[in-house]
């Protein structure tokens, strides 16, 4: 499988972690990379941001517009069917940017997933289910996809993976209670969800950058 093209930024020489940051709906990975200097304390460790573009790829609910995008969005309805086949490629091929950063030297277990909607939803999908234990997972304004099938294919190994959770109280797009339902399901299988919310709408904002770089400082050190 090819990998993804990716933008990279380096807090430091010889990184000794690896954020891989999944972009939302019809970005791409240029989108988060500016915020890199706000979630990184100058005195810490050296880390590599990876900053992947989604394929191109038809949307249904935009028309069938081509844009990039993790996979196909029939509905924002709830009850919606889910493009499972586009999930399950998309966690594939963050797989093999996991197993990238370890062949440059990263281990696993200094690794953390984050995504912002529909790259939120990939980087949970991927994080709960990879084999070996990672350093966490940041799913900001999103949701959890193919919920049904997590119970039966989820990982032993990150059954206690860090879980930072944001979310808009005013966000249109993946509303709230999505996000309440996620967390729900998620804490019904054992997890445990560092839950926050900002009034903001489908964003992120200073004070959710703020929690994230205490939550990231704390994380890897």
């Amino acid at each position: 499988m090819p990998l993804l093209p990716t933008v990279e930024t380096e807090t430091a020489a010889n990184p000794v972690y690896s954020i891989i940051w999944l972009h939302g709906l019809g970005a791409d990975g240029n989108d988060f990379a500016p915020i890199v200097p706000e979630l990184v304390l100058p005195q810490g460790p050296a880390i590599r941001f990876v900053f992947p573009h989604a394929p191109v790829r038809p949307v249904t609910i935009n028309n069938g517009m081509a844009m990039r995008a993790w996979y196909d969005i029939y509905g924002f309805d709830l009850l919606a069917r889910q493009d499972e086949a586009g999930t399950r490629a998309s966690i594939a091929q963050v797989e093999a940017l996991i197993s990238r950063e370890q062949e440059r030297g990263i281990p696993a277990e200094r690794i953390l997933l984050a995504g912002f909607s529909q790259g939120g939803a990939i980087a949970l999908a991927t994080g709960l289910r990879h084999p070996q234990k990672l350093a966490g997972i940041i799913a900001l304004s999103t949701y959890l996809p193919i919920a049904q099938t997590l119970a039966g294919e989820r990982s032993d190994a990150n059954r206690q993976i860090p879980l930072f959770w944001g979310h808009g109280t005013f966000d249109p797009v993946v509303a709230l209670q999505r996000g309440v339902d996620s967390r729900a399901a998620l804490e019904a299988l054992g997890y445990t969800v560092d839950w926050h919310t900002y009034p903001m709408p489908h964003a992120v904002c200073p004070d959710e950058i703020a929690d994230l770089r205490r939550w990231i400082s704390e994380r890897l050190r």
